[in-house]
């Protein structure tokens, strides 16, 4: 009778991707991954050390079969893959590349991977009901010399909602505002990194629709105690800003980052008072004129300012921080458990007061040329109003996913990234993959060509083949920076007669891969402990 061994007890690990021999193999398992992928893609010899047969394959069924993956990790998205691949029988490659390199992408983000797990997924929802829609291709040209598309859309937008209960004259009233704060917030300049401004919109009830109006700046809640008349200014008339993010309450839980040094005979909350007050004393010497809080400030602290002639905003909200710091140019503090920086501190033209109907608002009135602006927005009574708002989708976004802008956008580039890294993993050679900014495809340059020549010199057909090079046509490097783009198949630019030369792959497969993909990798950053049975 043969000797029985002991059972050994299951091993128990915590956090797989904070073990840098597990991220190691992950990617080393993409590269492998990526070296096979697309019509170029390199073959591969498998043979493991146990003998059996050579296999020689770039396929991801025969891959994932034949190469020894000994992590859990690796092997839970191995069958999620190979699930994949024995519905559809194609896209297995991209769906293991695009699910390692959203992992390992999400690692350097320093995010809760509770929160970028919640934002792939709405990213997820977007792209399949873009790519299902009929609208995936963009059918309908704007020419920004004219305002009357844009009027055109907007009209019709806002004539699709009945129950606004507007005249055809507030309606085409209405619409050509909402165009004009559109303008608004587009630059006068043009430069390398441009971008659209911020539109605020600030419903008021009661008031008729004609009494829409848009507003250069920012439109915020009367605060009390208004120093208006002798508020703090520099010399240029203009008016010092001070940005604070955290929460000034001085409670302890508020007091952010930093160490507080307390005596055993002072109180805490005494102490946090006191450093409240030293931040408040600072900036009057420095002549700001305007504190605005996302949070709470401590009443204390806000009465001393006010008496010193300076305006205290509290109780802001994270909608409106992102356009306050873009209009003012101010650094948000996260922190005043030390001095405040002097160049954290933003500028503004000039506050007043305005009014509609019974309320009162603070105007925070910018520099010239600011892309900030409100839109006020009226009508006769609440049930019209709520009909009529023009909706911030990204405040809803982030209020159903629980997180910032800041992280929301870092999330989003994360996403992107990857799906880019994977387009670019189609070359072998050395050369660079290139994207059109009209229809989004991809382009490759040999890596023998020289760095002189015009990228249209370089370029004959894209990618799939679907398109040639034509004047109309420019480029940028697949990964850089770029202006967005929404991709158009202009079909006037397609050669019928050359069908042979289509690189095609099955769209109901590319759809599933993508989802495959990012619930995988999802999956894996939520993994919190694994347990083998090492026996």
């Amino acid at each position: 009778m043969s000797r029985l061994a002991p059972k050994k007890p299951s091993l128990c690990s915590d956090g797989p991707l904070t073990d840098g021999e597990v991220c190691q193999k992950l990617s080393v398992f993409r590269e492998i991954l990526k070296s096979c992928y697309g019509p170029c893609g390199r073959l591969k010899l498998i043979h493991n050390n146990r003998g059996g047969r050579v296999q020689t394959t770039s396929s991801s069924a025969v891959l994932l079969n034949g190469v020894p993956l000994s992590h859990p990790m690796l092997k839970l998205l191995a069958a999620s893959v190979m699930n994949h691949v024995s519905r559809f029988s194609d896209s297995g490659l991209f769906a293991a590349i695009l699910g390692c390199t959203l992992i390992e992408n999400t690692q350097r983000l320093n995010m809760a991977s509770s929160s970028v797990i919640k934002i792939y997924r709405q990213l997820l929802s977007l792209s399949i009901a873009y790519l299902n829609s009929e609208d995936c291709s963009c059918r309908v040209k704007v020419d920004f010399r004219s305002s009357q598309t844009l009027l055109a859309l907007a009209r019709t937008v806002i004539a699709s909602k009945p129950a606004c209960m507007l005249t055809f004259k507030e309606r085409e009233y209405i619409s050509s505002m909402v165009l004009k704060a559109f303008l608004r917030t587009v630059p006068c300049t043009v430069g390398p990194n441009a971008c659209l401004g911020k539109m605020v919109v600030v419903p008021i009830e009661g008031n008729i629709a004609q009494d829409t109006t848009v507003l250069t700046g920012l439109l915020v809640e009367m605060p009390e105690a208004l120093p208006l008349s002798n508020t703090k200014r520099l010399s240029s008339s203009c008016i010092n800003v001070a940005v604070f993010n955290v929460s000034m309450s001085g409670d302890l839980p508020d007091a952010a980052d930093g160490t507080v040094e307390i005596s055993c005979t002072v109180s805490p909350e005494a102490a946090i008072l006191e450093q409240l007050l030293r931040v408040g004393k600072q900036m009057v010497s420095e002549h700001v004129g305007l504190l605005v809080c996302q949070k709470v400030v401590h009443p204390v602290l806000k009465q001393y300012l006010q008496e010193q002639h300076v305006i205290v905003v509290d109780r802001l909200g994270a909608a409106l921080m992102e356009p306050l710091v873009q209009m003012t140019g101010a650094q948000a503090v996260a922190s005043y458990q030390s001095s405040v920086p002097s160049n954290c501190y933003g500028l503004l033209k000039d506050v007043c007061v305005v009014s509609f109907g019974s309320k009162e608002l603070l105007h925070l009135i910018p520099g010239e040329d600011s892309t900030v602006c409100s839109l006020v927005l009226c009508n006769r009574n609440e049930t019209t109003l709520s009909e009529l708002k023009c909706t911030n989708r990204i405040d809803d976004v982030l209020s159903d996913l629980a997180c910032s802008y800041t992280e929301y956008q870092l999330a989003v580039d994360s996403f992107c990234r990857s799906l880019e890294s994977l387009a670019r993993s189609l070359e072998h050679n050395g050369g660079e993959s290139l994207v059109d900014l009209s229809h989004g495809h991809r382009w490759f340059i040999q890596a023998s060509s020289p760095l002189d020549s015009h990228w249209r010199d370089l370029v004959n057909r894209c990618g799939c083949g679907l398109f040639q090079k034509h004047q109309s046509l420019d480029w940028a490097i697949l990964g850089d920076k770029y202006p967005s783009l929404t991709p158009g198949a202009d079909r006037s630019q397609i050669e019928e007669t050359t069908p042979h030369l289509f690189v095609l792959d099955s769209f109901p497969a590319k759809i599933n891969a993508l989802q495959i993909a990012v619930e995988t990798a999802n999956l894996i950053l939520d993994l919190k402990y694994i347990i083998q049975d090492v026996n």
